[in-house]
């Protein structure tokens, strides 16, 4: 692995300061109280989060040792117990938030629905109970693999109520895709709907969970719970299959929220690694309700007038942080869209934010560069004044997409939060504070109060200002994955053996390479291994070039990823046949539908070149890096006397 360069980074002059009508009312009001929020964490971290933790949740009982760090196991407010169902609906009831709207639903064809706290709490509790009633017990997994409807975050919240822990698995991902996390996470009842709407046509997630569960794929999955949604024809299996219509009519419409241990499983959520199966990722109760409901706070400011609109799916983290469990804990209005802009309704969203008066949108780089190609006239025909604060997530923003985002979009009056972290960090890293923070366009400006970041060489010193080197993680923070489900080893090998500890200090290896400019601003510059980041969605190359492999006509595949201004990265693929097969066009095709089928529409490969062997070392690895600068038009540069046959290299190059 070698130090990423910054070559092509722009170096960005611009610079927003915070409107003063904004800071006035914003929780962190000015830049001298973030440094004097950062510098009290840093001094005593855990004096910090433990005044934040006494102060922004409810516990059933108090811990009484606030961080157990063996490196790199860690765990927080040890003894303590709480639910953090209860923290995002209970604790809400005894207050006027009671008859407040908690979720605005709007599905794509235009039916909609708004759940007050205590209808939410009402509808959490029945769902938590139909669990009971089909045996899921405390310490459980539940699969959910549902639409963007209300119904998906109330199973959440249901599973974490009765201490289940869900592993939820993106509608988008194929049979194969959920057969495997339901198996690795030993998912004892899976929740469905008979489909979900998506770009006006009806993703058939029911049939895909027949498909994963034939024939005793996944033998630890005793049920399934299905939600109507579309009305199409289903096949229902007797005995395993149940109508949630049905079977809300016979339980009870209050269900007590389990205690639970701090440290107790909440949820499973597998992200793509660079080597092999997906990695199931482990969030625990009590560290990741605190800091989930401390950066949705502070990074979006979230004031009780607002009406906040995250447009993730729930399958990702930033449905999980910032859709359910942050916005909820802290009494907000969220609002749920199904859909997505398609041909018949390319400004969906646009009229969405007029519709409900959005004030908090939070949205993808990759959904801006899209809205930018559709044109400023469909955002410009509705009213967008309502309004106040815009934030990107998923990966780096290029500066001229983020002043489109400020000027067509926010109409020069929003700031811009434009946050930086990961599935594994469970929350936002690093972030303007809107009210305290100057931004500067492609930056995510500074690390939260608490987290200790920096930019490293592969011995763990910090580079010069303005070179890249590795971003790190340097102190332990509350909502940080606890490991990999059941795989310790490979939580050690993936996050914690890249760079070695320094003066007994552990560093988290976030995979990003980064730059730190003479303001103290990170500026992040994408992966450093072999993860593709397509429409903000991490796919490991590993995964896709096995997909490939298992189609008969494959010997062998090598996937990339070629910058992409809509998507961030197109995935690439090299693949070399089998004797028998040929290439053409058609084989083509048949290879990214076998993609999709195996994994998913997102791996999807843009392109696939076909070749009569892939470039390699003298001791069989292929030589990925060369591949990329060719997929990119790019000359290959670099070191190659390692590679075992030029003239491999010197074909592909004529041939792509």
């Amino acid at each position: 692995m070698t130090s990423p360069t910054i070559e092509s980074v722009l170096h960005e002059e611009r610079l927003f300061n915070p409107p003063a009508a904004f800071s006035q009312q914003a929780h962190i009001k000015s830049l001298e109280e973030y440094e004097q929020l950062y510098a009290h964490a840093k001094a005593d971290p855990q004096k910090f989060w433990a005044d934040l933790a006494t102060k922004e949740l409810h516990w059933f009982e108090k811990w009484h040792t606030v961080l157990e760090w063996q490196p790199p196991f860690a765990k927080w407010f040890l003894g303590g117990k709480l639910n953090i169902s209860y923290n995002c609906l209970d604790r809400h009831l005894s207050t006027w938030r009671k008859n407040k709207a908690a979720l605005i639903w709007e599905g794509e064809p235009g039916d909609s629905r708004t759940l007050t706290y205590a209808q939410l709490h009402r509808e959490v509790c029945q769902f938590a109970n139909v669990l009971k009633q089909l045996g899921v017990q405390k310490g459980d997994v539940v699969g959910i693999y549902m639409p963007m409807i209300p119904e998906a975050a109330i199973a959440m919240l249901a599973c974490a109520r009765i201490g289940a822990a869900h592993t939820v698995v993106f509608g988008g991902f194929s049979a194969e895709a959920l057969r495997d996390r339901l198996n690795d996470g030993q998912a004892k009842l899976v929740v469905t709907a008979d489909g979900g709407w998506r770009k006006d046509a009806i993703v058939p997630l029911k049939e895909q969970v027949d498909k994963a569960l034939a024939d005793g794929a996944v033998p630890t999955v005793q049920n399934v719970l299905v939600v109507q949604r579309t009305q199409q024809p289903i096949a229902m299996a007797a005995g395993r299959d149940h109508w949630w219509h049905d079977c809300r009519t016979s339980v009870a419409a209050d269900c007590p929220a389990e205690p639970m241990d701090s440290e107790d499983l909440l949820f499973i959520l597998y992200t793509s690694g660079s080597t092999g199966k997906p990695k199931g990722v482990v969030h625990t109760t009590g560290g990741y309700n605190l800091y989930t409901h401390m950066t949705t706070k502070w990074v979006f400011d979230v004031q009780d007038t607002d009406v906040y609109w995250c447009t993730a799916d729930v399958g990702w983290i930033t449905g999980h942080s910032y859709i359910v469990y942050g916005p909820l804990s802290n009494g907000a209005t969220v609002l749920m869209y199904e859909g997505a802009p398609r041909a018949s309704k390319p400004g969906c969203f646009w009229e969405v934010i007029e519709k409900y008066g959005v004030t908090i949108f939070y949205t993808a780089p990759t959904a801006i560069r899209a809205f930018i190609k559709m044109g400023d006239h469909l955002p410009k025909a509705h009213d967008l004044s309502s309004l106040r604060l815009l934030g990107t997530v998923g990966e780096p923003i290029n500066p001229e997409a983020w002043m489109w985002y400020y000027r067509v979009i926010g109409g020069e009056r929003c700031p811009i939060v434009d946050t930086w972290w990961q599935t594994e960090t469970g929350g936002i890293m690093i972030t303007p504070l809107p009210g305290a923070i100057a931004t500067k366009p492609g930056s995510a400006t500074r690390p939260f109060p608490g987290i200790l970041a920096d930019v490293v060489d592969l011995e763990g010193n910090p580079v010069q200002t303005n070179e890249g080197g590795y971003l790190v993680i340097k102190h332990p923070w509350p909502s940080m994955l606890r490991t990999v489900y059941g795989d310790p080893d490979r939580f050690r090998r993936s996050y914690w053996e890249h760079i070695p500890p320094v003066n007994g200090r552990y560093f988290y290896f976030t995979g990003d390479g980064a730059r730190r400019d003479e303001d103290g601003y990170y500026w992040v510059m994408g992966r450093v291994d072999d993860v593709i980041s397509v429409s903000g969605h991490r796919l490991g190359t590993m995964e896709i070039e096995s997909a490939l492999v298992s189609h008969p006509a494959v010997a062998e595949a090598a996937v990339v990823g070629r910058p992409d201004e809509l998507k961030g990265e197109e995935v690439v693929a090299f693949v070399t046949l089998e004797e028998t097969a040929s290439p053409s066009e058609a084989l083509v095709k048949e290879l990214k539908q076998h993609v999709v089928n195996e994994i998913g529409a997102i791996a999807r490969p843009g392109e696939i070149h076909f070749s009569d062997a892939l470039p390699k070392t003298r001791s069989g690895k292929i030589m990925r890096r060369l591949l990329r600068s060719l997929a990119a038009g790019q000359e290959v540069s670099g070191d190659t006397s390692t590679l075992e046959d030029r003239s491999v290299l010197d074909k592909l190059r004529e041939d792509t």
